[in-house]
């Protein structure tokens, strides 16, 4: 008679044979784990029970035995395990997929570009190293790219969810133990593996993240490049705090403490390959050529993995993941080491801008807007900025005694720092290239006026930006409102000085006869010389612009201010001299208030009659 745990055993044997897939049509069409839970439980103790039947088996026959049952059981809940797996695996609802971590600063919407109301065609003939691709920030994204000016670095951001029902986890898991017990944890791992990095290739999908090659994404052009960063970064920050977590939570409701780290060998499993996938993109960005246009968005970039990193420590603070934990910081290093790269590339460009063409009117320079756009940007990125620069420019480069560059020194500014000194220095060459630019007017007082026009609006974009003001400082905002106002005296001295020289008394006297000496040939010939002057000043410079209407009207005003009087004068004293002759209205043509009209015209930007408006 046999022993009654030999019964205990075929019967076992029987559960398990009557579910082999392998023998029975019935067996596989059906699933153990979607009838009641009293089969379920038969089954698994049927597993037991043959295992246990292993570790005490003495004769070869009843091992052999057992371990052949064992197999088929381990391969009939390899595909339970699968089953339940896609059975419960959906994708996570949309809304799900937003970022659970505190919302930064958002700074408004900006852009850089020329914006320039004449002389862009001009400019952008030149071959200019800012005309190819001129870079555009429509949106700053700070909502989406974690920038750190608000101070926020988040280590509470993880938000997990549940993958599954508790039911369908209690199941997983008894399958798993049993697995793990009779020595199938890798083949359960990859099954589990499998299924749950096509769960998460499908949230990728879901999220934009997409399955392209360092390669293939340096190829792609950089508008292309900037809607795909915008995507990642919002992807990445649901991928650290929520996707991955939730993968961790799962690996550990199923697998914690059925084996030697089996939770996080199942996690690593899992997450290893989307991990990298998502990284790599960064990394791609990172290492890609450097050009001003990509700044700003490397900076978010690198400001939304800066405070990502906190999360990417706790979510991946395994051994096993020692390597995406070291590649995450490896990027932020490299995205920083960009920024730097494409700064020093910028001031480099700004200094060597090769266009030769003048912009029509002696208007804001297209190069000027840019530039000072740029940095105006810049300056929202303070403090991830003060962080990464901190060395000044380069004294070679700043007194280098190179006739193409400026030299200048940078010791007055010492308190400043190192940003701020870059900014400086990029400010200076720029003014620097404008002054070569406005050498190729043929008119010395369209060229003040030109450079009147660009340091005018320089010092107003510094004045706007707060942030801006603050980091260059009112001693080189006082710098550069004396030099437009240099630069409007300059153009008032060239144009005006000859006009008023003709509103002068030297040569129209007599010799011998003070009070009634004057030569009525050299007045009428003085008249005729102010209206040809004024006339062709008048007719070029109201083709001339000054875009700011305030600096337009201060020099209006201080036109006026010199010339009126002075007219006003030299009429007074001799128009009766020229009305006691023939035509009078030949020489004296204006009245003092068609002057006053006429100086109105000045700086609009379009012609005017050929000749001054006279009153009626």
């Amino acid at each position: 008679m046999e022993p009654p745990e030999n019964d205990t055993v075929k019967a076992a044997e029987k559960i398990i044979l009557r579910w082999d897939s392998t023998a029975s049509e019935d067996a596989r069409e059906q699933r153990i784990f979607d009838g009641d839970r009293h089969e379920i439980d038969r089954y698994l103790q049927a597993v037991d029970e043959i295992q246990r039947s292993m570790d005490s088996a003495t004769i070869s026959d009843e091992s052999t035995r057992a371990n052949n049952a064992i197999q088929i059981a381990m391969a009939r809940l390899e595909d339970e395990f699968r089953n339940i797996l896609l059975a419960q695996t959906s994708p996570i609802e949309a809304e799900t997929l937003t970022d659970p971590g505190t919302p930064s600063v958002h700074h408004p919407s900006s852009e850089i570009s020329f914006n320039s109301p004449a002389g862009e065609d001009e400019f952008n003939q030149s071959n200019s190293t800012f005309d190819s691709e001129t870079p555009r920030r429509k949106e700053f994204d700070h909502q989406e790219s974690g920038n750190s000016s608000s101070g926020y670095r988040s280590t509470n951001g993880i938000r997990e969810i549940d993958l599954m029902p508790s039911e369908s986890i209690y199941d997983l898991r008894s399958i798993a133990e049993r697995m793990i017990t009779a020595g199938y944890l890798r083949e359960c791992i990859q099954v589990y593996g499998s299924v749950r990095k096509s769960a998460l290739d499908a949230n990728f999908r879901e999220l934009g993240i997409e399955k392209l090659s360092i390669g293939e994404i340096q190829r792609l052009q950089w508008e292309s490049l900037e809607k795909k960063i915008r995507k990642w970064i919002r992807a990445a920050k649901v991928c650290v705090r929520i996707l991955f977590p939730s993968e961790k939570k799962l690996c550990e409701e199923i697998f914690h403490d059925l084996g030697t780290a089996s939770d996080d060998a199942c996690f690593l499993e899992t997450i290893k390959g989307p991990a990298i996938q998502l990284f790599n993109f960064a990394e791609a960005i990172s290492i890609s050529k450097r050009s001003p246009e990509k700044l700003f968005k490397i900076l978010d970039l690198h400001d939304a993995l800066s405070d990502l990193l906190p999360d990417i420590e706790i979510v991946f603070e395994s051994k096993s993941m020692e390597s995406i934990r070291v590649q995450a910081v490896e990027i932020l290093s490299s995205l920083g080491e960009a920024v730097l790269g494409i700064l020093s590339e910028f001031e480099n460009a700004v200094l060597r801008e090769p266009s030769k063409v003048p912009v029509p009117g002696g208007t804001i320079h297209p190069l000027t807007r840019y530039v000072m756009n740029y940095i105006s940007l810049i300056s929202d990125y303070k403090p991830t900025l003060i962080e990464l620069i901190v060395s000044k420019p380069s004294s070679g480069s700043m007194n280098s005694g190179d006739p193409n560059a400026p030299d200048m020194d940078l010791t007055e500014f010492e308190e400043r720092t190192p940003l701020a000194l870059h900014l400086i220095w990029i400010i200076a060459i720029l003014q620097f290239n404008l002054d070569g630019k406005s050498k190729h007017y043929k008119d010395a007082s369209l060229s003040h006026l030109f450079m009147m026009n660009n340091v005018h609006y320089i010092a107003q974009k510094i004045k706007g930006s707060p942030e801006l003001r603050e980091m260059i400082g009112d001693h080189y905002l006082k710098k550069l409102t004396g030099k437009f106002r240099l630069a409007a005296t300059n153009y008032q001295r060239s144009t005006w000085v000859r006009v008023l020289y003709c509103l002068r008394d030297e040569g129209l006297h007599v010799s011998g006869s003070f009070s009634s000496g004057v030569s009525k040939t050299a007045l009428r010939e003085r008249f005729k010389t102010f209206n040809a002057m004024f006339e062709d000043v008048h007719r070029t410079q109201a083709t001339w612009l000054i875009p700011d209407v305030q600096l337009r009207e201060e020099l209006q005003i201080s036109i006026s201010e010199k010339l009126i009087p002075a007219y006003r004068s030299f009429l007074g004293r001799f128009r009766s001299h020229i009305e006691s002759g023939r035509h009078p209205e030949n020489y004296i043509k204006y009245s003092v208030e068609d002057l006053e009209n006429a100086v109105l015209d000045f700086f609009e930007g379009y012609p005017v009659s050929q000749h001054v408006r006279r009153s009626q």
